[in-house]
């Protein structure tokens, strides 16, 4: 009987450096609008955008489906 190979699942090197897995299971990942033009935006804004957010429920799946390893 012929073995068949078995396929490594990848992880996709873009997903890894942006979000992050927490204890708990949940996925972080970091907000936007942080990077140019900043003079004009709000002190406080900055402040609550320096925290990382919670992947929305609707997209878990497909970061789910990039990070293989990680659950």
């Amino acid at each position: 009987m012929k073995k068949t190979k078995k396929i490594k699942m990848k992880t996709r090197k873009a997903a890894a450096k942006r979000f992050k897995i927490t204890g708990t299971g949940k996925i972080m990942r970091g907000n936007t609008k942080r990077r140019h033009l900043l003079e004009h935006k709000a002190s406080g804004t900055m402040r609550q955008k320096k925290n990382a957010s919670l992947v929305h429920d609707a997209d878990v799946q497909n970061v789910k489906a990039m990070l293989p390893g990680a659950f």
